[in-house]
């Protein structure tokens, strides 16, 4: 059996947020990420004006997320839209990006890293292995994402009778999807579900969708949803008619919105998706799960795994409005006629819709934001 004082369970921008704190502050511990090359998760891929001061304090600064810039959201329900300005520029990027910015920094910090290691179950603070290795820490960092990995996985009974996937295309990029989407981020609300889409770094449009089981049975399967949302949604049908066959389509299924883990236990920080899920209409889920490891980092650094249950508290309790919120938004958006009958408030008063923005992002303290390091 392998020891470390401090195991991060995961690579994505929880993880390695964590890991570029222990690292700057020169505490021993081990990242394991499952994926031996960074590839580009499911996630809807917006950064908002918040997260990018928090990744600046990490060494991410704007300019490296590449020219993705977005200063506008705007909604669609049927043939109806309205926009708004966000209260700051926000950004666009892929995971793929965003993660290796990320794990180069927590590299170039110092962080040890392991790829193609995969955790089948965690006992306590004890990580198994699909290869039958074991890994014991005095602290473990779970930033798995949306992946449940078994004796710690999140309450079933959060998904609900009729569960949400998340549902994924990428659109090459082309000059229609930069002409019809440009700076904003753009929410196509329809019956039981939603679409996010936002441009990235290469100029293509990330099409993330929640949508509800029964919805997706109704339809068939994934391409015959995409088809019957475009002859639903006219404005819809424009961006997806930008498909060329063939696409992929990324599938997580049963997402727990609105779950949190309340209640903390010594040594054990949950981080991300494994802390607390977002509806991802909010925009803030890659937010939570940065603030999230630069506060679990800052909480391990001055408290050792003592400061889990504490760290834990806190961060629950922060997560509740936002959640919250965004869970009381979510339920109107998939309903069409609320969706319809809120959409002239948004269009004659703009300002509503940042407030809104605002509301569902996590508080961010100086927790959220360390001293920058400076590195060689």
């Amino acid at each position: 059996m392998r020891r470390t004082p401090a195991l991060i369970v995961g690579g994505g921008p929880a993880g390695a947020s964590a890991a570029i704190l222990l690292a700057r502050a020169g505490a021993p511990h081990l990242l394991i990420e499952r994926t031996p090359e960074t590839g580009d998760a499911l996630c809807g891929g917006f950064l908002s004006w918040r997260t990018l001061d928090s990744l600046k304090s990490l060494g991410v600064a704007p300019e490296m997320l590449g020219p993705a810039r977005v200063t506008y959201v705007r909604l669609f329900a049927g043939a109806g839209v309205a926009e708004a300005a966000l209260p700051r520029p926000a950004h666009g990027v892929s995971r793929r990006h965003l993660d290796s910015l990320l794990l180069d920094r927590a590299a170039r910090a110092g962080a040890t890293i392991e790829r193609g290691v995969t955790v089948k179950a965690i006992e306590g603070t004890t990580a198994r292995l699909q290869d039958g290795g074991e890994i014991d820490a005095a602290a473990l960092f779970l930033a798995s994402g949306k992946h449940d990995i078994r004796g710690l996985a999140r309450l079933a009974e959060a998904r609900g009778t009729d569960p949400t996937l998340g549902l994924r295309i990428r659109l090459a990029a082309s000059p229609t999807l930069a002409r019809l989407i440009g700076g904003a981020i753009e929410l196509h609300l329809f019956d039981r579900g939603y679409m996010g889409i936002v441009l990235q770094e290469d100029g293509s449009a990330n099409c993330c969708m929640a949508v509800h089981r029964s919805r997706l049975a109704e339809a068939g399967d994934p391409d015959r949803l995409l088809d019957s949302l475009a002859n639903e949604s006219p404005r819809l049908g424009e961006r997806l008619a930008e498909r060329h066959g063939g696409e992929r389509i990324d599938a997580v299924a049963n997402i727990p919105y609105g779950w949190r883990a309340r209640i903390g236990v010594a040594g054990l920080f949950r981080l991300g998706d494994q802390a607390g899920v977002i509806p991802s209409l909010a925009g803030e889920g890659m937010g939570i799960a940065i603030a999230s490891g630069i506060r679990a980092g800052r909480a391990y650094i001055e408290g050792g795994g003592a400061a889990a249950p504490s760290f834990q508290h806190r961060l629950a309790r922060d997560l509740a409005r936002p959640i919250g919120i965004a869970g009381l938004i979510r339920a109107g958006a998939e309903r069409p006629d609320i969706a319809r009958a809120v959409l002239p408030i948004a269009r004659n008063a703009p300002v509503l819709v940042g407030v809104v923005a605002r509301l569902t992002r996590i508080n961010h303290s100086r927790l959220d934001r360390p001293p920058p390091a400076q590195e060689s």
